[in-house]
């Protein structure tokens, strides 16, 4: 499994992170686009989407690896 993606405003633009990472792999003009970019990472390392709103508060998570909902059980 690779790194959670998150989506973060930075600026005036949005950035797509590798979980830990210092460095915005990505910049967009929208989030919109920041979140299709992450969304394809995601799925290609099957990991997590993290997305963060305006205010920097995570406002939603997608999994798009081995999820373990709905739990066993």
């Amino acid at each position: 499994m690779g790194k959670n993606q998150w989506v973060v405003k930075k600026g005036e633009q949005w950035g797509v992170k590798g979980e830990g990472n210092e460095r915005i792999t990505s910049f967009h003009n929208t989030q919109k686009d920041a979140i299709a970019a992450a969304k394809s990472i995601a799925k290609n390392q099957k990991s997590e989407l993290i997305i963060q709103g305006k205010d920097h508060k995570i406002r939603e998570k997608n999994s798009y690896g081995n999820d373990s909902y709905p739990p066993k059980g």
